[in-house]
């Protein structure tokens, strides 16, 4: 893979080419499967086309897995990289997620399961990480960002970035999978997609699936950032009709035109269910960690 080079952690259990394969494999897995209301390979959306993502995953596969770097610097030189080659914000809510996990995977000892250390890493955040954070938000200048009237990331940030991100917790599912050790993902979307491959043998319907478990499991905050509570609640209904036939389909290819019909509709309305699609990135970079580990 251009620009990465093969080197170990320390403790010698996984390379950092390995690392950047099975984040870009996570964010193309991703983009293969049909998620209503987000970019795929059936479908751009939002000014954005699928190129924008892949080249994205392309530019940040380096800096993610990059061995000797801290959270805050993976989540800020990926935002950075994403914005010097794309010029707009494709990857700010999954960076955020996969930057832990890749720290915890480049730091695994002998014996040590993912997820304890991944709850190492959470209590390890800095200060630094929260400022690099911070100034990688300010950057990435998501939809919706407004001023905050605790730890603003136009501010200098005052606490660690576990601090800062559990006192966004309410109104991000981002930040909270910081605050409660990354449970969506872990407890639910790991076993979400685990049962899906099982059922189907295929992973983009599995993903699919995934990405429909996500959006009905809470409202999408990304959404309820930009568009407000009730539209949120909206979706997180429409979603739940959807999935349930979705789940009952011997062959999801059956469900296609439904899914796309939904997805148009979404997209006329402007509706970007982009945490949900953040999530799926994570859980499907989870799985693959967890069988390299």
């Amino acid at each position: 893979m251009t620009g990465i080079t093969n080197t170990t952690d320390t403790a010698g259990r996984l390379t950092q080419d390995q690392l950047a394969l099975a984040y870009k494999n996570a964010c193309m897995g991703e983009l293969q499967a049909l998620k209503p209301g987000n970019v795929h390979a059936f479908s751009d959306g939002h000014g954005m086309t699928i190129q924008d993502f892949i080249q994205s995953a392309d530019v940040t596969a380096d800096p993610i897995a990059r061995v000797g770097l801290s959270v805050g610097e993976r989540v800020f030189y990926s935002v950075e990289a994403t914005k010097n080659a794309v010029g707009q914000n494709t990857n700010l809510g999954m960076l955020l997620l996969c930057a832990p996990l890749m720290q915890a995977a480049l730091s695994l000892s002998e014996g040590q399961s993912l997820w304890s250390q991944l709850n190492r890493t959470l209590d390890q955040l800095s200060i630094s990480d929260a400022t690099l954070v911070a100034k990688a938000i300010v950057l990435a200048n998501p939809g919706g960002l407004g001023v905050s009237n605790q730890h603003d990331v136009h501010e200098a940030p005052q606490v660690n970035l576990l601090e800062m991100m559990r006192s966004a917790q309410d109104k991000d599912r981002i930040a909270w999978q910081y605050a409660n050790s990354f449970q969506d993902v872990v407890s639910f979307g790991v076993n979400l997609y685990a049962d899906a491959l099982f059922k189907w043998e295929n992973p983009a319907w599995a993903t699919t699936g995934l990405y429909l478990g996500f959006l009905t499991q809470y409202a999408d905050t990304h959404v309820q950032r930009k568009h407000g509570v009730e539209i949120a609640n909206t979706l997180m209904q429409e979603a739940k009709e959807l999935e349930s036939d979705y789940w009952d389909a011997h062959n999801p290819k059956l469900m296609q035109k439904r899914l796309l019909e939904w997805d148009a509709s979404l997209k006329a309305r402007k509706i970007n269910p982009g945490t949900s699609a953040d999530l799926t990135v994570a859980t499907l970079l989870a799985s693959h960690l967890v069988l390299m580990t």
